[in-house]
């Protein structure tokens, strides 16, 4: 009874999941440069991957946040299991391309995540034979949970994390969700309410550890050094004229960081757009059309203008971190829309004053902490545009005007990733050694 009710369950989600497909598929093909690189893969048509001798270690990132959350748990990772193969997959491009970019010496695949279908799942899991599953942040697949678990391979969430958002749709669905987390053998969560909406969706409350978070742990990589130092030479980047970066905003957050500044903006101060999607690069570099601001694009050849302009557009994966060295005040986007807002934590591991607006709970914890502790500034719920970007108009003048606050949340903010730095992604591998064991 209970193998045919969940044949049954399971039925119904891949009807479900393949008409959210057909209904997507016109996104798919009007912005193929977006979808086609990965679209033959997460098919489950893979590169040659020849097996040998070595256990395989699959970790699985979404997209940018993801991967960059990342970094310090694939060096863990690695020092830890010198005799496994370690693999990483991503959904979007913009991820696949970091993760090829940041990875690609150091693990033995980089490739796009299998849609969730029985056939391209069952690919994937066959061509790479993994022995340990890793997925990011909880990002629960049903079908890939399933087929990886009957596969023989561990399953984990790492850093994962459930706002209560997520575990109200999740619990709509909640007789098929505690079946699917049946194949999960263990999950790592950044805090104690992570965990608890887990149990209430249905895991075994053993089976869930309280880690902390991995992101806490980023330290500036190597690499980004050079690229900090090409960027303040080619725009000019001097303390004469603060520098203000948006960062990983979201439609319509970039328009209300302009007007926020309108009337500061080029005089007092210039500013750093990084969009989230790379698909607005565009629109954005069109928005200064609406006001009299000069902009130049990353992406562009270097002119005499990079160094006066008003407003720079980072129209580039993968370089934002560079960038956080040379802000003086940071405001992170996805916070003034329902969206739940993005990371902090890399712009509080180098220092900064950081800004966000009132939309976090996809980050509630990690904010919190912060707000105990000053440092970060939120602004207020908003009832229209103009009191949103009045809001925000407030705390950028408030940081700008008081040299000595900026130097103090930046310094609380680095004070706190430092006393949480490593604990997190040691606490991880210890448990997945003890899983693996």
């Amino acid at each position: 009874y209970r193998s045919g009710f969940r044949l049954r369950m399971y039925l119904v989600y891949s009807i479900i999941y393949t008409l959210g497909f057909l209904l997507m598929l016109p996104a798919f093909l009007l912005n193929r440069q977006k979808y086609a690189s990965g679209f033959s893969q997460r098919l489950g048509n893979y590169p040659e991957f020849e097996q040998d001798d070595r256990k395989v270690i699959w970790l699985h990132c979404v997209s940018v946040g993801e991967t960059n959350a990342a970094r310090p748990l694939v060096d863990k990772l690695l020092g830890e299991f010198p005799d496994h193969r370690l693999i990483v997959s991503t959904i979007t491009k913009t991820g696949q391309e970091l993760a090829q970019k940041i990875f690609g010496e150091k693990v033995d695949s980089i490739f796009y995540f299998p849609f969730d279908w029985r056939f391209s799942v069952r690919r994937a899991v066959r061509h790479f034979k993994p022995s340990l599953v890793l997925l990011m942040e909880t990002e629960i697949w049903p079908r890939f949970v399933h087929e990886a678990k009957r596969s023989g391979a561990k399953v984990a969430i790492v850093n994962g994390r459930m706002s209560e958002r997520s575990a109200a749709r999740y619990s709509k669905v909640k007789s098929f969700i505690s079946r699917v987390l049946k194949d999960i053998d263990l999950a790592l969560v950044q805090s104690g309410n992570d965990g608890k909406r887990l149990i209430g969706l249905g895991i075994d409350s053993e089976r869930v550890g309280i880690t902390g978070n991995v992101k806490f742990d980023q330290v500036p990589a190597s690499g980004d050094a050079a690229t900090t130092k090409y960027f303040r030479e080619r725009f000019g980047i001097s303390p004469e004229k603060p520098l203000i970066v948006a960062a990983s905003t979201h439609e319509p957050e970039e328009a209300y960081v302009i007007e926020s500044l309108d009337g500061v903006l080029g005089r007092d101060c210039r500013l750093l757009l990084a969009p989230r999607h790379p698909e607005r690069f565009d629109s954005v570099a069109r928005l200064p059309e609406r006001y009299s601001y000069s902009l130049v694009r990353r992406s562009s050849d270097p002119t005499d203008l990079d160094a006066t302009a008003d407003i720079i557009l980072l129209d580039s994966i993968g370089e934002l971190r560079s960038v956080y060295p040379l802000a003086d005040i940071v405001f992170v986007g996805g916070s003034l829309i329902p969206h739940g807002g993005q990371s902090i934590l890399e712009p509080a591991a180098e220092g900064k004053a950081i800004a966000t607006g009132p939309y976090t709970h996809n980050f509630e914890s990690v904010v919190n902490t912060f707000l105990e502790n000053d440092a970060i500034l939120q602004t207020p719920t908003s009832a229209d545009d103009f009191s949103i970007s009045e809001r925000l108009y407030e705390a950028f003048t408030l940081l700008l005007e008081n040299e000595s606050r900026r130097y103090e949340l930046g310094r609380n903010a680095k004070a706190l990733m430092e006393r949480a730095s490593g604990d997190a992604t040691d606490r991880t591998v210890k448990e997945l050694v003890q899983l693996i064991g």
